[in-house]
């Protein structure tokens, strides 16, 4: 017989699975079907990716705020920061650098 944690963490990949298709599907579906404007549907991404991000902390990763050590967090949140400032920082230097290069 399995123990009851077994099927708890069962049950919360299978949610985090669901989620995760779902929050896949919806921008793709956006992305194929062309229904929302273009600022919209980045608007839609972003939000997806973002709350993708969260479903896999919470439900593979079983990181939340109550039950992690502090330590882990701020190590996770120093992680994304610098994460940000790196793809920011790309992004600006390339639209730049588009932008010194268009004539």
């Amino acid at each position: 017989m399995e123990s009851p944690n077994a099927e708890h963490g069962l049950r919360s990949y299978l949610i985090g699975f669901v989620l995760a298709v779902v929050l896949t599907a919806i921008p793709f579906y956006v992305v194929m079907t062309h229904e929302l404007p273009l600022q919209s549907t980045m608007v839609v991404i972003g939000v997806a990716a973002i709350l993708q991000i969260l479903v896999h902390l919470r439900f593979f990763l079983h990181l939340n705020f109550t039950s992690t050590p502090k330590e882990n967090l701020l190590a996770i949140v120093f992680a994304a920061v610098l994460i940000f400032i790196m793809v920011g920082g790309s992004f600006w230097i390339m639209f730049d650098l588009h932008q010194r290069m268009a004539v």
